[in-house]
């Protein structure tokens, strides 16, 4: 247990747009999960202390994943923190997340902390699995209807 990734990007989005992308469980089944799985949301409570839990499952072999945890510091527009936690026993410790939003003149920057990786996950299989998701969250979040 310990291990640690740490994120960055820049998106071509207002910030209001990426918290809400942290904050919706719709947006979460859809950018969360990385290639090649999908993402059933069964509890979903962005309030501070307020509790989530979902699925991924793997479409290729039908292998699933159920975390949950608890979100611990929701600053809008600026800061998402939660807890996650393995259901499978073979995944043990509760990992946390730390999401920091800052406006930037082109869009949003993002720096994220996820701590406490269990020590079944190699380091660069969250890597990957990251740059998955981060990825779906751009298109998510810099594709915007025409102003009208």
């Amino acid at each position: 247990m310990g291990n640690t990734v740490t994120l960055h990007r820049v998106l071509k989005a207002p910030p209001e747009r990426v918290y809400r992308a942290f904050t919706d469980a719709a947006a979460q089944a859809k950018w969360l999960p990385p290639d090649g799985f999908t993402c059933t949301v069964h509890e979903f409570n962005p309030v501070q202390d307020g509790t989530y839990r979902m699925k991924f499952t793997n479409f290729a072999n039908g292998q699933e994943h159920a975390f949950g945890g608890k979100f611990t510091e929701l600053i809008p527009n600026r800061k998402v923190s939660y807890t996650d936690q393995f259901e499978d026993p073979n995944m043990p410790g509760i990992m946390t997340t730390t999401v920091e939003l800052m406006e930037v003149s082109c869009g949003t920057e993002v720096r994220i902390t996820q701590a406490n990786l269990p020590d079944a996950i190699p380091l660069e299989m969250c890597y990957l699995g990251w740059q998955d998701s981060l990825r779906q969250l751009a298109a998510l979040v810099e594709t915007a209807p025409p102003a009208e």
